[in-house]
């Protein structure tokens, strides 16, 4: 069995996963792809090891900066930890917002080719220079993959783009190929769905949190200790808008309202994403709830 916490940010997934996995002696998997990387803290909103109440947590603070991590990279490893919790008789809880690597760690990606830095070195200078063209390219050469891809999300549409390019075939003709899906687990997904109204207050009042705990701050020592502005977790939501902050292209308060609104756009990237997701037990609450914790246990199967 495999028990995994999805949906859109600040809907409580962290507590509910703590709470399943007190309850059935597990250990946490984070699905985060920001929350992998050492030094950003504050802004990805990570459980204190204060706060996760002894249940181990994998996949938190294991990835330089500046290093890539793929979503291959992410399904290889997370699958080499779920392999090691069951060996030791516990049950792994797989919890976060990030879709694409939940997708990759249940279904597999096709091995398509290895990074071309020639290439996307190219396709960066070109998207620096006309900014939205290469969404209009792949837009022509795959518009599956395009109509899949957000126009805002760059490393996906250079990664599509060099797929077509190296393959001479549409990535989403690819996808398919000798994909390899988990197996040995039973997932049985468990989506937090809270009232929006309810979840836009709470993510609007989680963006003053973060600023008022110091994101600019964290932000001038991530750059003080070397890590690139170019680094891909400035790339995220809060970190983008405290970097325009220190580069005097927005006001504090800019930054904020801008964070507030880019956050509410995520969190509906996030629900039409893992609506699509086959099998999804769906609570319409916050994590932390009494009731949704009650829910999502007699979702598990009774011998746990």
């Amino acid at each position: 069995m495999l028990p995994i916490v999805l949906g859109p940010t600040a809907s409580g997934k962290s507590e509910l996963a703590i709470h399943i996995a007190l309850a059935m002696g597990g250990e946490i998997v984070n699905c985060d792809s920001m929350q992998i990387y050492r030094g950003f803290d504050i802004g990805t909103a990570k459980v204190p090891v204060s706060a996760r109440r002894g249940v181990p947590h994998h996949l938190i603070d294991v990835v330089d900066p500046a290093q890539v991590f793929t979503a291959g990279e992410y399904a290889r490893v997370a699958r080499q930890i779920l392999g090691q919790i069951a060996a030791r008789g516990r049950t792994a809880v797989v919890v976060g917002g990030t879709g694409f690597y939940l997708r990759a760690l249940l279904e597999g990606l096709f091995p398509g080719p290895a990074r071309d830095e020639k290439t996307r070195n190219r396709l960066e200078r070109r998207e620096e220079n006309r900014p939205g063209s290469l969404h209009r390219i792949l837009s022509r050469l795959d518009p599956v993959a395009a109509a899949r891809i957000h126009p805002n999300d760059k490393n996906k549409i250079i990664r599509a783009l060099e797929v077509r390019l190296m393959e001479g075939t549409p990535m989403s003709e690819l996808f398919d190929r000798g994909r390899q899906p988990l197996t040995g687990f039973l997932p049985i997904k468990i989506g937090l769905d809270p009232p929006r109204p309810l979840l836009y207050q709470r993510m609007d009042a989680r963006a003053v949190h973060i600023f008022e705990e110091g994101l600019i701050d964290e932000v001038r020592g991530l750059l003080a200790s070397g890590v690139p502005r170019g680094a891909k977790p400035f790339e995220s939501l809060g970190y983008k808008e405290a970097l325009a902050v220190l580069e005097e292209r927005l006001t504090p308060e800019q930054a904020l309202t801008a964070t507030q609104l880019e956050t509410r756009r995520y969190a509906k990237r996030q629900l039409t994403w893992f609506r699509k997701e086959h099998g999804v037990h769906w609570l319409f609450g916050f994590g932390e709830e009494t009731a949704v914790r009650q829910q999502a246990l007699e979702l598990l199967p009774s011998e746990f």
